[in-house]
Formats: structure tokens, sequence, C-alpha cells
């Protein structure tokens, strides 16, 4: 495999950054609980997917200097409010995108399981 191949893995992404790969493994098994889903890797992000993206992950240290080891971002139909998102923005109509700085794995708890299912359903 191709260095360029190779970054567009989890691995790849995630590569010198333990911690992130965890937390992102621990989002895609949450998700593939939820049923069926395509998951797309790219130099920025991995992908979760039925008709459309509904969870996304991501190492914000690629962006900007940051110590968090990845972020979560889910698209819901609504505006969530919790002190756990760090933002909500709204993209288009009946999208809202909220944000979340993960530390650990244990953070993929049962609040964020029922937030990727709201979004796996409403991604069909």
């Amino acid at each position: 495999m191709g260095d360029d191949a190779a970054r567009h893995t989890i691995e790849g992404l995630f590569e010198g950054h333990p911690d992130g790969l965890a937390i992102c493994r621990a989002v895609e098994a949450a998700v593939l609980a939820l049923g069926p889903v395509q998951v797309r890797v790219t130099k920025s992000q991995v992908t979760f997917a039925r008709r459309r993206g509904f969870a996304f992950v991501w190492r914000p240290g690629q962006y900007v200097r940051s110590d968090v080891p990845a972020v979560l971002s889910i698209a819901l139909p609504r505006a969530v409010t919790s002190s756990r998102i760090k933002e909500v923005v709204h993209p288009s109509g009946r999208v809202w995108v909220h944000h979340l700085e993960l530390w650990a794995t244990s953070e993929v708890d049962d609040e964020i399981g029922n937030w990727l299912a709201e979004a796996y359903d409403a991604a069909a």
C-alpha cells in the first residue's frame, strides 16, 4: 500500500496519535452496532454514512494547535443543548452539526450512543 493509500485508513489518519485512534475505534464500534454503514476515510476525517454522512471523527491537531485527541461531529435533525457539546452549526435547513471534543474512549457512552442512533435514523 502506498503512502497516500495508507493515510486513507483509520490507522493512517491517527498515526502517532493512539488516544485519538482508540476514540475513533470506540465511535466506530458504537456506529456499527446500529446497523449497516459506509465508512469512508479521507486525509481529514472518518465519515460514517448511510444515504448521507451522519457522524464524523477527526483530529483537530491536523489543523490547529490542540491537545484534544479527537472530535466527534454528529449531524442531527435538531439542535441539542448539552455542556458536552463544544459547538453547534446549522449548515442547512434540516441539519445541525454538533461538535464534541473527546478525551477518552469512556466518553463514548450511552448519551453519545443515543445521539448517534438519532443521527443514523435521520441519515436513511
